[in-house]
C-alpha cells in the first residue's frame, strides 16, 4: 500500500464529523498502556509501563524526582512519542483518533501554564471549550466557564490579566480551564504543588468530585499524604519502572517507600479516619539541633 493510501483514512477523518465520547460504566478502561518505552536522547526514561486508567478513579502516580512520572503523563496525553509499547484511548490506538477528538477525550493540565500575552482569566478558561466550537455544546460555553471560575476559587479574578496572577492563582486558573474542558480523562500533572492548604484540598476534592461523577483522573502528586487520602489507585514509579500499583494502603507501605525514597519514612493511620500518614521517620536529636541552629 502507498504511503498515500494508507494515510487517506485518516485524512478523512479530520474533514469529518468528530466521534464524541459516549458514557461508560465506573471501572472501564478509559486509557490501557502496554509495554510502554519513552526515550529522550538515545536513553530509556520509561520502560516496560504498564498502565490503566478506569473512569470513576482518582489514579495516582507518586515516585521520587526523576521517577517517569511527568514523562509518563505527557505520553498518555500524545505529547510525548513511544519508542515501544501500546498507548490505547478508549479502546482504539491514541493515533486513530484526530486531536479535536482527543481533546474531547481527555484534557491536560501541564506544571507549567505560563502565557506570554495578557489574557484575562476569563479569556482562558474560555480556551477550554475549543473542542467544542460549531457544536451544540458551544451553546452551554458560558455557564460551564462561570461554574469552573468558581469551582477553582478563581471567578473573582476573571476579568484579571493572567500573567498578574500569583503561581497559585495561575494554577487554579489553569485548572479551571482544564475542567471547562469537560472531557471524559483529566492528566493533571502536580496540580497542588503551587498551593497552600486549603486549595490542595479543594483540588483534591475536585479530582474526588469528578471520579464520582465517572470521570478517570489521573493525577502526579508528590504529597503521598494526599495519594493515601484521595486515590483509588496508586502507582509507584522508579528509575522509570512500576515498583507497585494498587489500593494506596498496598502501595504506600512504610519499607517499600523507604527503599524507593532512599530514606526511611513512618506509615501511621489517622486516628480518626484510618487514612495513611506518611511522614519521614526524624531523629529526635537532629531535631533539636536543627531548633537550635534557627534561634
Amino acid at each position: 500500500m502507498s504511503p498515500l493510501a494508507a494515510a487517506r483514512p485518516r485524512m478523512l477523518r479530520r474533514f469529518s464529523a468528530p466521534r464524541t465520547p459516549v458514557p461508560v460504566p465506573a471501572g472501564h478502561t478509559r486509557i490501557r498502556v502496554a509495554g510502554l518505552r519513552v526515550e529522550r536522547a538515545g536513553r530509556a526514561v520509561l520502560d516496560q509501563i504498564d498502565l490503566l486508567v478506569r473512569a470513576g478513579e482518582v489514579h495516582a502516580l507518586v515516585g521520587p524526582n526523576g521517577a517517569g512520572k511527568s514523562t509518563l503523563l505527557a505520553a498518555i496525553s500524545g505529547d510525548l512519542p513511544a519508542a515501544a509499547g501500546a498507548i490505547e484511548v478508549d479502546g482504539l490506538p491514541q493515533a486513530a483518533w484526530t486531536p479535536v477528538e482527543l481533546a474531547m477525550r481527555r484534557a491536560v493540565l501541564t506544571q507549567r501554564n505560563n502565557l506570554s500575552f495578557p489574557f484575562t482569566v476569563d479569556e482562558v478558561v474560555r480556551m477550554g471549550r475549543a473542542p467544542w466550537a460549531g457544536r451544540p455544546e458551544q451553546e452551554h460555553d458560558d455557564s460551564i466557564v462561570a461554574d469552573a471560575l468558581q469551582l477553582c476559587d478563581v471567578a473573582r479574578f476573571a476579568d484579571r490579566p493572567y500573567p498578574a496572577l500569583s503561581g497559585g492563582e495561575q494554577a487554579r486558573a489553569a485548572l479551571a480551564r482544564v475542567l471547562a474542558q469537560q472531557t471524559t480523562t483529566l492528566l493533571l500533572d502536580e496540580p497542588t504543588a503551587a498551593l497552600d492548604l486549603r486549595h490542595q484540598e479543594l483540588v483534591m476534592r475536585i479530582a474526588r468530585d469528578r471520579a464520582r461523577a465517572g470521570d478517570a483522573v489521573v493525577v502526579v502528586l508528590h504529597d503521598l499524604a494526599l495519594a493515601g487520602a484521595y486515590a483509588d489507585r496508586v502507582t509507584l514509579l522508579a528509575d522509570g519502572r512500576v515498583r507497585a500499583v494498587g489500593p494506596p494502603d498496598a502501595v504506600l507501605t512504610a519499607p517499600l517507600l523507604s527503599e524507593v525514597y532512599r530514606h526511611d519514612v513512618e506509615t501511621v493511620p489517622h486516628p480518626r479516619t484510618g487514612l495513611p500518614l506518611i511522614v519521614p521517620r526524624r531523629d529526635r536529636q537532629e531535631t533539636k539541633h536543627v531548633a537550635k541552629e534557627k534561634r
